[in-house]
């Protein structure tokens, strides 16, 4: 009898812990707490009227800290992007630049100082090469040998991984590229 007592408070004791299982989450839920707000990749968003004067026919605001890049076309819709950024202060520029060309399937060239640091790269590699670093679009900047590109290599996204340029996926860079016309305001911060 005393097995069967046992056996009985251990059964009443499961059954009232599972029980309260069930009722817990609206227990907590009723405590009030307010819902937290995270942003997964912990970038800060940006309002175009802090960098610019008019959204004029777009604006490409590039955050090399937080490498996100927004992207506003000419009615106000706003895009985020992942980036890969420059490896290093001295490669990277900031400020203010404009789009002044672009081109499908870019061909590339190593600037000078990438050659004496990397005297074996090869002097070109033509749009659609695999080894292109570019990737399948780029919006050349006014600034000489900057760019915003695609890449073929999507490990470089979400880190310091360029010689200068502001890196995306290449379907991201696509779709820039195509809500992007010539003239459109850039700034990098």
């Amino acid at each position: 009898m005393s097995n069967s007592k046992s056996l009985m408070s251990r059964r009443s004791l499961m059954l009232s812990a599972g029980s309260a299982g069930l009722f817990a989450p609206s227990i907590l839920k009723a405590q009030g707490t307010a819902p937290i707000r995270r942003n997964q990749s912990a970038f800060e968003l940006h309002r175009w009227q802090d960098h610019f004067d008019s959204i004029g026919s777009g604006i490409i605001l590039s955050d090399t800290n937080n490498k996100v890049l927004q992207h506003w076309t000419a009615d106000g819709e706003m895009r985020i992007y992942p980036t890969s950024v420059p490896v290093s202060d001295e490669l990277t520029r900031r400020g203010y630049t404009s789009v002044i060309e672009k081109r499908v399937a870019p061909g590339w060239s190593p600037t000078p100082s990438m050659l004496e640091r990397n005297p074996d790269w090869p002097a070109r590699i033509e749009g659609g090469d695999p080894r292109n670093p570019l990737g399948s679009h780029a919006l050349y900047l006014s600034w000489t040998y900057y760019r915003i590109h695609g890449t073929q290599d999507t490990r470089k996204i979400g880190r310091a991984s360029s010689n200068g340029c502001i890196g995306l996926y290449n379907e991201h860079i696509e779709e820039v590229f195509g809500r992007t016309p010539v003239g459109a305001q850039v700034k990098l911060i």
